[in-house]
């Protein structure tokens, strides 16, 4: 049984918490990130541009999946196209942020929208893990976010300096690389039931996607898949 919640607090102790419990996502982070490094610099973008991208937008798969429409010949219809892309791959952020309003919105406004710059994937899923079992300062996901923010652009950084001399970064298995970060996200967040048909149910609807409808859209189908079939599945272990 999760332990009760206390009042929520944001301390420096809790980020500092929070930051050397993301550790252990850290190297699959860093590869990651040293693989948009390196697919930012196969497309052309310099090194500035590379890490302003990792440091302003701090959306990974997003990044990832903007570089395949890349580009030097914008159109109109071309910017709306994958504006609209990644959009939807962002979409689950609205989720995951509204998850952390029952725990981040008992902070005054300044605090708790300032935390959610920081929001990504593995801290998310870490804090939130922090938060059933019982924790209540708000530090936890913001010192995860923080560490995850500078490792994120560094290897970035990496990435494009290494990867620039890549002739074709697919054939070292650099794009396995996220595929492979995000399973071990989610492992840890296994719980039973509910996850093993929502997972399921998500793996199975994205990979059908993937070959009857171009582009990504099998990502977005995948996660709507994945929620509907965990909403529906009790908690029975």
């Amino acid at each position: 049984m999760p332990a009760a919640k206390s009042p929520v607090t944001l301390t420096p102790a809790g980020a500092l918490q929070g930051a050397r419990e993301t550790i252990p996502f850290m190297p699959g982070l860093a590869a990651f990130g040293m693989a948009f490094g390196a697919a930012a610099a196969q497309k052309g973008l310099t090194l500035a541009e590379a890490c302003l991208s990792s440091g302003l937008v701090f959306a990974g798969l997003a990044q990832m999946v903007a570089l395949e429409g890349w580009t030097r010949n914008w159109t109109f219809s071309s910017l709306i196209a994958l504006g609209l892309l990644t959009f939807t791959i962002n979409l689950r952020h609205v989720l995951m942020a509204a998850s952390m309003r029952p725990w981040l919105g008992q902070l005054p406004a300044w605090q708790s929208y300032a935390s959610l710059l920081l929001l990504a994937d593995n801290n998310w899923a870490a804090s939130m893990r922090y938060r059933a079992e019982g924790g209540a300062d708000a530090g936890y996901f913001v010192g995860g976010g923080f560490v995850t923010w500078v490792l994120w652009v560094v290897s970035t950084a990496a990435g494009h300096v290494v990867g620039g001399g890549v002739p074709d970064p697919k054939a070292i298995g650099i794009d396995l690389v996220v595929p492979a970060f995000f399973i071990a996200m989610l492992l840890p967040n296994w719980r039973g039931r509910r996850e093993a048909v929502g997972w399921g149910t998500a793996a199975v609807a994205s990979l059908a996607a993937s070959y009857l409808l171009p582009g990504w859209w099998f990502i977005a189908i995948g996660a709507v898949a994945g929620a509907l079939a965990g909403g529906f599945t009790d908690d029975e272990r």
